[in-house]
């Protein structure tokens, strides 16, 4: 094929074309974007309300059902979650919101948790382990390795360049805490409930964040069928 058909151009203008097409970056070419998460799963979990596969690309934006019986590892960069299972939660690239359920934070990115209007993050952007469950409005903080701190949304910052970020812990290596959600945060009603499945808001705006749903890797050939979890199939 003639690319420069018509025209004259030198070896060196050429050159320098083929130069820029492979330094254009794929998204202006029109590719999917690389994933932000992968989810490593053994069945029972959705994304966006499809099954999910053995081992799938994550996007800001997905949402993740695990079903009774069933975990799922969602890997990226600098951290780990374990979610657990019967567990609601959305992927938002440095952070996760957690509907339903319980999920174990292994980080060294300051990797945060929110639960509402509830926020959990490491203290030190330091290697630092923690889970945060949350089953009926009963949001349960744990710092396994390191310290987290526990704020919401209108709580005043005591925090001072002064102060030892360690001072400001809410929960320190070794401890953990139980918070009132509806106390901290209000009587207002929840996107969804673990029993209820996924709230149809939640997938249309995790179908929409990402350009496609990708499945990187199935091992064994297996592989599911795409059907919208419902609440008379497991």
């Amino acid at each position: 094929m003639r690319i420069f058909s018509g025209m004259s151009v030198s070896p060196l203008g050429r050159l320098c074309c083929w130069v820029l097409i492979l330094i254009t970056p794929a998204s202006v070419l029109g590719q999917t974007p690389p994933p932000s998460a992968i989810l490593h799963t053994q069945g029972g979990v959705w994304v966006n309300g499809y099954e999910g596969k053995e081992a799938t690309a994550i996007f800001s934006g997905d949402v993740i059902e695990t079903k009774p019986g069933f975990a799922a590892e969602l890997k990226l960069d600098g951290t780990s979650v374990l979610i657990q299972p019967e567990s609601v939660l959305k992927f938002q690239g440095e952070a996760l919101t957690l509907d339903h359920g319980g999920v174990s934070v292994e980080t060294g990115k300051g990797f945060k948790v929110l639960v509402n209007c509830i926020t959990v993050v490491p203290v030190n952007v330091a290697w630092t382990l923690y889970d945060v469950t949350d089953v009926n409005r009963n949001v349960h903080v744990a710092a396994r390795k390191n310290d987290v701190n526990v704020s919401h949304a209108g709580q005043a910052q005591k925090t001072t360049p002064e102060t030892a970020q360690t001072e400001n812990a809410s929960v320190h290596e070794g401890e953990q805490r139980n918070y009132d959600e509806t106390e901290v945060c209000g009587g207002g009603l929840k996107p969804t409930g673990g029993a209820n499945g996924l709230n149809p808001k939640w997938i249309a705006a995790g179908a929409g964040g990402a350009a496609a749903l990708i499945l990187i890797l199935t091992l064994g050939g297996g592989g599911g069928n795409k059907n919208p979890i419902s609440n008379s199939q497991p």
